[in-house]
């Protein structure tokens, strides 16, 4: 391999180039130590600066192209919705669910997309920084989760909007405060829509 080949296959391997020049530096801070050991500490320090970084992002790496990781998953963080024409279209996460970044009360809120669930819900602590308190004369409702049923509240919450969907007067459900943190929207919501549908790792709904 000549040195057009090596610095082309070095080029295509920006990782790898790192670490070789960060490993360099520091043989070079060590050859410098005892006649110049300003500099030999400056290129030294850089040298580690190099090394951690090579380091940190083949973490970063491994962990996306893991997608079964919690890494991969908080890598892959959650977006709002976008809007093609009149289509809100949400993108798949890599835990193969469906994720948006959406404005309940105006504050925003990460909501699981489940087609399963019956009503949006949020958690207790959602319920408060959107300032949602349950309905007068409310009762509860009972609610099949994946941990059993549990009782949750109803409550209306002003607006849910991502995308180009804006939902109001939504009936919520309120969670007990020891359950998932987890929202979602459910049902409740989608049915109210002139459709929606999943086409490869995207989700797009019709208001």
């Amino acid at each position: 391999m000549n040195l057009g080949e090596l610095g082309r296959f070095l080029y295509d391997q920006p990782l790898l180039a790192l670490t070789i020049a960060a490993i360099l530096l520091a043989v070079l801070a060590g050859m410098l130590s005892a006649n110049r050991p300003e500099l030999s500490n400056g290129l030294r320090n850089t040298a580690y600066l190099g090394l951690a970084a090579a380091l940190l992002l083949t973490v970063a790496q491994v962990a996306t192209h893991n997608t079964r990781s919690e890494a991969a998953f908080w890598l892959d963080r959650t977006r709002p919705a976008s809007v093609e024409g009149n289509q809100t279209v949400v993108s798949q996460r890599v835990d193969g669910h469906f994720w948006v970044e959406a404005q309940l009360n105006g504050v925003p809120v990460e909501f699981l997309i489940d087609t399963g669930a019956t009503y949006t819900g949020v958690s207790s602590a959602t319920a408060q920084r959107a300032g949602l308190v349950p309905d007068a004369g409310d009762g509860g409702m009972v609610l099949d989760t994946a941990n059993g049923p549990i009782v949750a509240r109803r409550a209306t919450a002003n607006s849910l909007r991502f995308g180009g969907i804006e939902a109001k007067d939504l009936t919520v459900a309120i969670a007990p405060s020891a359950e998932s943190d987890v929202n979602v929207i459910g049902m409740n919501l989608l049915s109210h829509l002139a459709s929606w549908r999943v086409e490869g790792n995207r989700l797009i709904l019709q208001p």
